[in-house]
């Protein structure tokens, strides 16, 4: 496999029509939050790592997070061979459908366009060798809370006239067998969360509504947190101190309608929690569009364990 440096700037893969949210994401920014800066990386942790596995990139180089699609489209400068995982954003390669999870040659000339969420609600566009984007504490991931990553280092989705390069030259070509790339979300899908210490100051009747009814997701959702709508859940608890939040954190503040929160979010927060997603639910919510039902399913932190090392030996 080559990794050969791109080193003409020139050709490169140039943004014609910016959709409503494209961000440069990797696995995302890690031993900082201490200075009160957050995670970031690819909401679709999964899909995101099938995307470089068939280009066979490293599993932490930059990709494009593609959200909705909404006309964004590309040109390309030079012969690419690109890989694109995900939702399925109705995208289409000169006018004729492509098909997630798969790569595929890019010429020059060619227009790429993704269009509108036909299943799922993020696609990721891998490149060989990974995008070039500049280096930011460790990490290339985008967060426009922070202002924070990106080709610009201010954290913004691509606007029109943006050029993407990427690191290397000829790919290696890979397949995914049937049935074993990224699942797209259905409705009445279950979230696994494994319990927080705070789950004993919920009432009985709330515990009971949270985990044995569905609820749905909200159109108030981003890279922050999501939030899910159904009967309210009352507790002994209205605040605490404010303490770390994990990725995939389900708060409870007073309206007691949950908020999941995802990779973007802040640092700290003082609302009761009910738990944690485990990060394979993580990856699944970030597929989730507004009006999905989702059931909450609680999981041993041991079970949550075994299920992500197991997702992990699909890559090897």
């Amino acid at each position: 496999m080559s990794h050969a440096a791109n080193n003409d700037a020139s050709k490169g893969l140039v943004v014609k029509q910016a959709g409503p949210l494209a961000l440069i994401q990797d696995a995302g920014r890690f031993g900082v939050g201490h200075l009160g800066v957050t995670q970031g990386g690819a909401a679709d942790w999964i899909s995101f790592r099938w995307a470089n596995w068939l280009l066979g990139n490293a599993p932490n180089s930059a990709a494009l997070e593609i959200v909705m699609g909404g006309g964004l489209s590309f040109e390309t400068e030079s012969e690419v061979r690109l890989a694109l995982t995900g939702a399925d954003l109705d995208a289409q390669l000169d006018g004729k459908p492509l098909a997630p999870n798969a790569s595929f040659t890019l010429l020059p000339g060619q227009r790429l366009v993704f269009r509108q969420p036909r299943q799922g609600l993020r696609a990721y566009l891998a490149f060989p060798g990974g995008l070039n984007a500049p280096e930011v504490l460790g990490s290339r991931a985008c967060t426009a809370r922070e202002q924070l990553g990106g080709l610009h280092e201010d954290g913004k989705p691509l606007k029109v006239g943006d050029r993407l390069t990427w690191k290397g030259a000829a790919p290696t070509v890979r397949r995914i067998a049937a049935g074993q790339g990224p699942q797209m979300p259905a409705s009445n899908c279950h979230l696994p969360i494994v319990l927080g210490s705070q789950v004993a100051a919920f009432s009985g009747r709330s515990l009971f509504q949270a985990f044995n009814q569905p609820w749905t997701v909200d159109n108030r959702a981003d890279r922050m947190g999501v939030r899910l709508t159904g009967p309210a859940l009352h507790g002994t608890l209205t605040g605490i101190i404010s303490e770390g939040i994990p990725l995939g954190a389900v708060q409870i503040p007073p309206d007691g309608q949950p908020i999941v929160l995802m990779n973007d979010r802040q640092t700290i927060g003082g609302y009761p929690r009910l738990g944690a997603l485990t990060p394979i639910a993580c990856a699944t919510l970030a597929q989730c569009l507004p009006g999905t039902q989702v059931w909450l399913t609680p999981v041993s932190a041991s079970q949550a364990q075994e299920d992500y090392r197991k997702q992990l030996t699909v890559w090897r």
